[in-house]
């Protein structure tokens, strides 16, 4: 499994992220390329702030056996769902502040220094570096799919 704390990797994630154009039309879901990558952006500094957010009952419960379930698999599946937090819907989102802001966040994961488990997803729960590392390339590889980048 492909891991953003590999630079190539994250090398190619952010050669992706630059092809992107407001121009490039969703293959699902209702995002403009400009609100993607400020969700993205937005996913990223949950984890490098290690912010935290309420977690449902249903992430408590099923939650840890899910996210190994996501990390077994070599694509997210379309139109998942996201916590409140995580939607962009304002439509004046200027994508290439966004993705300047979002490479840079990128760029930090060889800085990334919380201890394994500090981190706490919305839904998965707490996860280690390796699992941080797998879903964040996961994540940002499945929207960049969506818009065909």
């Amino acid at each position: 499994m492909r891991t953003i704390f590999d630079d190539d990797v994250r090398g190619q994630i952010i050669g992706r992220l630059n092809k992107l154009t407001a121009e490039n039309q969703p293959l699902w879901g209702k995002m403009s390329p400009a609100q993607m990558v400020k969700h993205n952006r937005l996913w990223e500094e949950m984890i490098h702030e290690n912010k935290l957010f309420s977690r449902p009952l249903i992430g408590r419960l099923i939650g840890p056996l899910i996210l190994k379930k996501v990390l077994r698999t070599p694509e997210f599946r379309k139109n998942s769902p996201t916590i409140p937090e995580m939607l962009v819907t304002d439509v004046d989102v200027d994508l290439n502040e966004e993705r300047g802001q979002l490479i840079a966040l990128l760029n930090s994961y060889p800085k990334y220094h919380w201890p394994d488990n500090s981190f706490i997803h919305p839904f998965f729960g707490k996860m280690t570096r390796e699992q941080i590392g797998k879903m964040a390339y996961l994540h940002l590889d499945h929207h960049l799919k969506q818009f065909g980048v």
